[in-house]
């Protein structure tokens, strides 16, 4: 069995769409942590036909 983490990771402005965080930076510290990323989920896109946010998606064996 695997237990899930999600990282919201929100994106900058209208006209920009670079994450206000570094994504290979949690990625690394995660896996520290013992959780394995999984994927990047990108939701339905705004208004403005891009996303605001995505989210990094971890899993961790449970014993």
């Amino acid at each position: 069995m695997y237990e899930y983490q999600y990282v919201k990771l929100a994106l900058g402005g209208i006209f920009t769409s670079k994450p206000n965080s570094d994504y290979k930076e949690i990625i690394a510290s995660k896996a520290k942590e013992g959780w394995r990323f999984v994927q990047i989920f990108a939701p339905a896109t705004s208004g403005y036909g891009s996303a605001s946010y995505f989210e990094l998606i971890f899993e961790k064996k449970v014993d």
